[in-house]
């Protein structure tokens, strides 16, 4: 896999904010996790061992099996060492990131945990006026000439050092859709929010949901507004929201918060009840004809042995792949750093990276990557196009996945966000998205 178009997405943004996020790219799920959890998970390791803890919020699906697949050769390989998912659970890492936080910042960090690259890691751990408190990366862990140059450079503090080991590449603006009801109502995947009401309206005329949405944690919802303000801005006016040379009261925006509302009115009524997977669940069973989410979904459906799918990009963002990944760091005051070392540069390796994304849902970092070993599962069509369009497209940050804004700013965004899914007054929720600008110093 050849990678293009990441220098001229590195060229939009300043450093910190260049590439690819990091989905903890999934957005979370639900199921088993937190403490209870992580112990039953830490006691299925071998006496004796040494118990590596790596915290994520991957508790369900794809992405759960494709990391434990990850630790199952890992351990096998180097007897004595034993990595387990120490996993929290909430939407979209909500509970493990404010948990990792606190005890990172505290020097009592897990061995590594799952981190969102761009802001999230670099504000918080890195460039931090007391000093970051994660390890650089040598090039026995990591070596970067097999990596994008713009994943790298948002990998790496100001000391120009990587901090992180990325093992993924992710996509957020994908519609997906089901199969059998499309075919069955004769439609076709909508290229554009004109489009989309009127196949809305059509699923809708048949007791069908038209858009399935589980934003019990707000990120989803926001990942919806993100895809409809690529389309109203396309890839330079997206990106330049969070470099200041897009304005929030630009009327495009005020045009696609009024295209936000007229989406909401076609979700399903529980949608503030669900999780994105349990939203994705209706896609499955045919109570849904479409969803909006990232690639995640596709490890939903290969984990649920689902293949009646199918993928277009979100209306309006053909030729545009907005990018996000999740990573991995080596903490400063880690329990055991050499053991970390040995796992951070096998999740970095080729082989690693083949044996998890397929499961994932999502596509590997490394650039030469893409072929997973004999006996292990394979990459499905989706994987393959998405591998076609992340060399060709034009790449975007998102915000909910950390690259494209400050975890602060992405809070006030959030907060306009979740004020406008009940009362949907644009104009004030558009002068708030302004005020949360001009707090970040846009």
């Amino acid at each position: 896999m050849t990678i293009r178009k990441v220098r001229a997405f590195g060229a939009v943004l300043p450093i910190i904010a260049l590439v690819v996020a990091a989905c903890g790219g999934n957005g979370a799920t639900t199921g088993p996790g937190g403490t209870a959890a992580a112990t039953d998970a830490a006691a299925a390791c071998p006496a004796g061992s040494t118990k590596i803890e790596v915290q994520s919020w991957w508790t369900t699906g794809g992405e759960a099996t494709g990391l434990q697949k990850l630790f199952d050769k890992f351990n096998a390989d180097n007897a004595g060492l034993c990595a387990y998912n120490a996993a929290i659970a909430g939407g979209a890492g909500t509970n493990a990131k404010a948990a990792i936080k606190t005890r990172t910042l505290a020097g009592t960090p897990p061995d590594t945990f799952q981190v969102h690259m761009g802001h999230e890691l670099l504000d918080t751990y890195v460039n931090i006026s007391a000093g970051s408190v994660l390890a650089p990366l040598d090039a026995s862990i990591i070596d970067t000439t097999k990596f994008p140059a713009g994943v790298v450079k948002i990998i790496s503090g100001s000391d120009g050092k990587p901090y992180t080991v990325p093992v993924n590449i992710h996509r957020a603006n994908e519609l997906w859709y089901s199969k059998k009801v499309f075919s069955d109502n004769s439609l076709q995947p909508p290229t554009s929010w004109d489009e989309f009401v009127t196949t809305a309206d059509a699923l809708k005329a048949k007791g069908i949901t038209p858009l399935a949405l589980g934003d019990n944690g707000i990120w989803a919802y926001g990942m919806v507004f993100e895809t409809i303000l690529i389309g109203e801005l396309g890839a330079d006016g997206f990106s330049g929201l969070w470099t200041g040379t897009t304005k929030w009261d630009d009327p495009k925006v005020t045009d696609a918060l009024n295209t936000l509302k007229k989406v909401s009115g076609y979700v399903n009524a529980d949608h503030s009840s669900l999780s994105w997977d349990q939203a994705n669940q209706l896609v499955i069973d045919g109570k849904a004809g479409m969803t909006i989410m990232g690639d995640w979904a596709n490890g939903d459906y290969v984990a649920k042995n689902f293949t009646n799918y199918g993928w277009a990009p979100a209306p309006g963002n053909v030729g545009i792949y907005q990018a996000l990944a999740d990573s991995f760091p080596l903490p400063a005051k880690a329990p055991n750093a050499d053991a970390v070392k040995k796992l951070l540069a096998f999740m970095a390796s080729e082989e690693g990276q083949d044996i998890f994304n397929p499961y994932k849902g999502s596509i590997p970092a490394r650039t030469d990557a893409g072929t997973p070993p004999a006996g292990g599962l394979q990459y499905n069509d989706y994987q393959k196009s998405a591998m076609g369009d992340w060399t060709k497209d034009t790449v975007v940050p998102s915000m909910e996945h950390g690259a494209a804004a400050s975890p602060a700013w992405t809070s006030a965004v959030e907060a306009a966000l979740t004020t406008f899914a009940t009362g949907q007054d644009v104009a004030a929720t558009q002068a708030a998205l302004v005020a949360a600008a001009q707090a970040a110093g846009f």
